[in-house]
């Protein structure tokens, strides 16, 4: 069976006991400041965990990519990935262990025809508060697994919630026990890993295939207490059952890789199967797989939050490229990305949409980064003592993310203390702080009458481009003074004069239609929810005013989140016009623009 078919079966398998097949979220997670990316499929449905009624009913499964950033440093082994699918399927308040291991084992032992001889279980050991989970070894037991492949584990390998173990989890996070299967290759073990092997040794003879939470606990200011409902959270990763299926402990030789490192030897002139150069392919395949899942979710390279992530991938994958004998990466980028796009053809379609996108991000994160890599590795290379302070300048210098320069000094066998750097980088914060002029909410520099249609017209610019350019430009920031407004949004290359002059002929229409300007309060869920624009979360309260240009009964054109200040009618700006169209960053535009009565 291959991936696709593996995805596909185990869909099919929970439809026909009776699960309605949910969306999967974006990777990006919405209106979630916590997190950055989505990394299980259970992130999106705490609220019906924690006893909230799905609208879909009680038995829930699907699809979901995720990402998890934790795991960008042991990318390089036969198992570990950034990103990966995970195989997920829920019972809110309904069934519970002994259905849903009855129904995994048959998963594996019926449909994947997995041998039940190479499967090892775990299970809770229990603890001070939450008793041994005798009742999933007995249904283990019943189904065949034999005393000798059943493993008791503490919290820290056998009990799961967003945040670890129960003494790590925050008031109101809900989290349980959970069973694990593991699959068993049969490979040598290594004694550099301890005496004894077992499913959750490292030495690359198991892999755990799935793991079955059962959610009926909840963190309290007094310790962990039953939830109003007992639930099922099973996440199985797709990469892995379809190794197991393969028989195929080397995660990078399955059919979800194996056409990406093919194109890495073509384009490099090098084999896989050297060993010298498995570590730099494997890096190099999964770092861009997932920089393309980013990207095509809205995701572009900057110094903050998921961009930060994204920059961090790009820039590893061009060091390891260097390893290779490849300069820049752009080949390599040139022939990954159709090869992810083929992978995935059938369940991510949308990625052939965006292809082009995607290559022309990629492409000039790389060579932008290769201009100053040589560099930064000279730099590297001649100075005897790397301490934080030097990794700070090398940061400023040629920008190098710390976790790189700690790799790149870890390969030449020295170590690096972070504290200084971290304490050079708060430094340079409150200097950046000290410097920059005060400004009101929105970038505005002042209040006054013609800020105030400055501000108005970023609303038009906004709306405008997305019309032209396409929904996947968002604001990425703006200043406005009295005289001109500055926009910066996300789009990967160089606006073309007709695609300027198409967005201020649009913007001068509206302006002339002489629209309302008007706006509501409404919860920050609710503005969203009704199509308005809202691209930094993170600083909204929970009530928030959105500005709509347009009347709702006629479309508006229009509708965002933002504090104000506006005109009240779109005539008193006057008219609309672009001065300076122009690169801000990776991926980012800016737009200088004026209005005139």
């Amino acid at each position: 069976m291959t991936s696709s078919d593996i995805r596909k079966a185990y869909i099919s398998f929970f439809v026909k006991r009776g699960h309605k097949e949910i969306t999967p979220s974006p990777l990006v997670p919405e209106n979630d400041p916590t997190t950055l990316f989505t990394s299980s499929g259970m992130q999106p449905l705490v609220p019906y965990l924690l006893g909230e009624k799905h609208p879909q009913g009680t038995r829930l499964v699907d699809s979901q990519r995720s990402f998890r950033a934790q795991d960008i440093e042991e990318v390089g082994d036969n198992r570990h990935t950034t990103f990966f699918e995970m195989l997920g399927n829920w019972s809110l308040g309904d069934y519970f262990k002994k259905e849903q291991l009855t129904w995994f084992f048959e998963f594996l032992t019926k449909v994947l025809k997995l041998d039940s001889n190479k499967l090892y279980v775990s299970v809770f050991e229990g603890n001070k508060d939450i008793p041994r989970d005798i009742e999933s070894a007995s249904i283990w037991k019943n189904l065949g697994i034999s005393d000798d492949r059943i493993f008791y584990y503490p919290a820290s390998k056998n009990w799961w919630s967003r945040s670890g173990p129960p003494e790590k989890m925050p008031v109101g996070e809900p989290g349980g026990p959970s069973s694990e299967v593991f699959y068993d290759f049969g490979t040598q073990h290594s004694n550099a890993f301890g005496q004894k092997c077992h499913p959750n040794c490292d030495c690359g003879r198991f892999i755990e295939i799935g793991n079955s939470v059962f959610m009926e606990y909840k963190k309290t200011e007094s310790g962990v207490e039953k939830l109003s409902q007992k639930n099922v959270d099973f996440g199985g990763g797709l990469e892995r059952l379809t190794m197991a299926v393969a028989s195929e402990p080397d995660i990078f030789k399955t059919d979800i890789f194996y056409p990406i490192i093919n194109q890495i030897e073509k384009t490099s002139g090098k084999n896989y199967i050297d060993n010298l150069n498995k570590k730099a392919m494997r890096v190099i395949a999964d770092h861009l797989k997932a920089s393309i899942f980013m990207i095509a979710d809205g995701v572009l390279p900057s110094n903050k939050t998921q961009g930060y992530t994204l920059r961090r991938l790009i820039r590893r994958s061009i060091v390891y490229c260097k390893d290779l004998g490849i300069v820049n990466g752009v080949d390599i980028i040139r022939a990954v990305v159709p090869a992810v796009v083929n992978i995935y053809k059938d369940y991510y379609s949308y990625l052939s949409a965006k292809q082009q996108q995607i290559t022309l991000v990629l492409e000039e994160e790389a060579l932008k980064f290769s201009k100053t890599l040589e560099k930064g590795l000279r730099e590297i290379e001649k100075t005897e003592k790397i301490d934080g302070k030097i990794a700070f300048k090398i940061y400023e210098t040629f920008g190098f993310p710390w976790e790189m320069t700690q790799e790149l000094v870890h390969k030449r066998g020295d170590t690096i203390d972070r504290t200084e750097f971290e304490r050079e980088f708060e430094k340079h914060k409150q200097l950046s702080r000290s410097t920059s002029s005060g400004m009101f909410k929105g970038g505005l520099a002042d209040h006054s009458v013609e800020t105030t249609k400055l501000h108005t017209a970023t609303h038009l610019l906004h709306a405008a481009l997305r019309k032209v350019l396409g929904v996947h430009i968002s604001q990425k920031g703006s200043h406005i003074t009295d005289k001109r407004l500055r926009f910066d949004f996300s789009h990967p290359q160089k606006m073309t004069n007709e695609e300027i002059k198409t967005v201020e002929e649009l913007i001068n229409q509206q302006i002339n239609k002489n629209l309302p300007v008007t706006f509501t309060i409404m919860s920050y869920k609710d503005a969203v929810a009704k199509g308005a624009l809202a691209f930094f979360s993170e600083k909204y309260q929970d009530k928030v005013k959105v500005y709509t240009i347009g009347p709702a009964n006629a479309g508006w054109f229009s509708k965002e989140v933002c504090g104000g200040p506006h005109v009240d009618f779109t005539s008193k700006l006057g008219s609309f016009r672009i001065i300076k169209e122009e690169s801000a960053a990776s991926g980012v535009r800016r737009i200088y623009a004026v209005v005139n009565n």
